[in-house]
């Protein structure tokens, strides 16, 4: 077995999409998610290491001088960084000419000849799910041989082997809880609406939804989703409570804990008996009876992505939900005490300034307790990105984000500039966070609680300071 590590890169100052956040870029408070993906390989790998760079505020230089006796790196790369994530790649090769150094993630799996023809410092792309990939190559196998593995062939050219099968059985994958304690601090990990310390898993992959902006089920994940059993999920729970009884609350985030509702509502009894607070990402159309059974059971958020308050948008982009339902599911929330972190994207196709106002009053009407507003990122691999190819909608190149690490404006309409989307997000934040009624809402939830006062208090600086940035500089 090749001696390996798993590397989520350095990066600027702030990034955390790396290594199983969704949102490539710097966030408007400080936010760390768990290298989730990388996780996985470090438990299937014996004897390898996890390093989490960004989160550890490692530097390129803390890294190379880790890699001198290593013989496999595998980086997880990201589209929005991957001109830097080929930098690291060539900075540890020279620093070590023997080190075999792979790519991983959702860009190199959607794009892996470009991406290994980026640099001679990258030996392989690992695509699409990628686990038992890795584990082969750690194994010392034949690339040849190696299911789902686009490497250079003896004339430097790129040779793509045989996609490899989805893992069905989910169960056969070792628990990550175990490398979080060996090579993560988990303090590091810090989300504004999620207890902390908290800790998050996948218990499963793969969504059912057809979203033609969402990145995992077209890249990765596919459109099935494939999950443990529930015996296995409160047995990893267990684990993970005994190592880290620090841990204030576990987050599931799969791309749909919900999609299985029989499934969720087991789990839930099972974690109940448990007494551990949980929550997890939802789409907004679970039926009351089984948020009831969630929430007697310890749910306590639940991240929606809601995306527009305009059903025509949601039809343009296969979310697959009416905005009744969702009135319905976060009425349902709020008459049980669930809160809810609700998630909007501005300029989606069909977007124009009277659908913003649209959203605008739909995300009050619904009034999560905190969101989050982003910019339509049209991923390469996502059905966005090539309708923004076809259609001309690209203001400028393909780039998604600014050199500092913060989220340009990547689509231009007819209708809707991309200076209009760009002003629109914080001109949203302000609006729903900026009214007599939240403001209350979050002093009380501040006054109730001195570490959740210290926190929102944080968070504002930040906000604040996002806030003025934008205003400053524009998209």
């Amino acid at each position: 077995m090749k001696k390996t590590l798993f590397l989520n890169p350095p990066s600027f100052e702030g990034f955390d999409g790396g290594a199983g956040a969704r949102y490539q870029a710097k966030r408007e408070v400080r936010s760390f998610w768990y290298p989730t993906w990388l996780g996985q390989l470090a438990a299937m790998v014996p004897d390898s290491k996890l390093v989490d760079a960004p989160a550890r505020g490692q530097s390129l230089d803390d890294v190379i001088a880790m890699v001198g006796d290593y013989e496999l790196v595998v980086i997880y790369a990201s589209a929005a960084t991957y001109r830097s994530e080929v930098k690291v790649a060539e900075a540890l090769k020279a620093a070590n000419p023997k080190l075999m150094i792979g790519m991983v993630g959702a860009h190199v799996a959607t794009v892996p000849e470009p991406s290994l023809l980026a640099s001679t410092a990258i030996d392989f792309i690992a695509r699409h799910e990628f686990d038992y990939t890795i584990v082969e190559i750690a194994e010392g196998k034949p690339f040849a041989e190696i299911d789902g593995l686009t490497f250079r062939g003896a004339d430097g050219t790129p040779v793509h082997t045989k996609d490899r099968a989805l893992i069905h059985d989910m169960d056969a994958l070792p628990f990550p809880a175990p490398i979080y304690r060996r090579d993560l601090r988990i303090e590091d990990y810090f989300i504004g609406y999620l207890k902390h310390p908290y800790m998050s898993f996948y218990t499963g992959r793969g969504c059912r939804s057809k979203c033609s902006f969402c990145l995992w089920p077209q890249t990765i994940g596919g459109h099935v989703y494939r999950a443990r059993s529930a015996a296995r999920v409160i047995e990893e729970v267990t684990q993970a409570r005994a190592m880290f009884p620090e841990v204030k609350e576990f987050f599931f985030d799969d791309d749909t804990f919900t999609d299985d509702l029989e499934r969720v509502e087991e789990v839930a009894r099972g974690i109940g008996k448990l007494g551990i607070p949980w929550s997890c990402n939802a789409k907004a159309n679970i039926p009351r009876k089984t948020l009831e059974v969630l929430k007697a059971n310890g749910l306590r958020v639940l991240l929606v992505g809601y995306e527009s308050g305009v059903q025509e948008i949601l039809n343009n982009v296969r979310k697959g939900l009416r905005l009744d339902i969702m009135r319905k599911f976060s009425q349902d929330c709020h008459d049980l005490g669930i809160t809810v972190h609700g998630t909007f994207i501005l300029g989606l196709p069909g977007e124009t300034k009277e659908t913003i106002k649209q959203t605008l009053a739909f995300a009050k009407e619904v009034n999560p307790h905190t969101l989050q507003v982003s910019m339509a990122a049209p991923y390469p691999g996502t059905e966005l990105f090539q309708q923004a190819i076809d259609n001309g909608w690209f203001k400028q190149g393909k780039d998604l984000l600014r050199e500092d690490g913060w989220q340009m404006a990547a689509l231009n309409y007819e209708h809707l500039s991309s200076e209009e989307i760009f002003k629109g997000v914080a001109d949203f934040y302000k609006a729903f966070y900026f009214r007599p009624s939240k403001i209350g809402e979050i002093l009380l939830e501040m006054i109730s609680d001195w570490d959740m006062m210290k926190r929102r208090l944080r968070e504002g600086v930040e906000f604040f300071k996002f806030l003025r940035t934008r205003d400053a500089e524009g998209c």
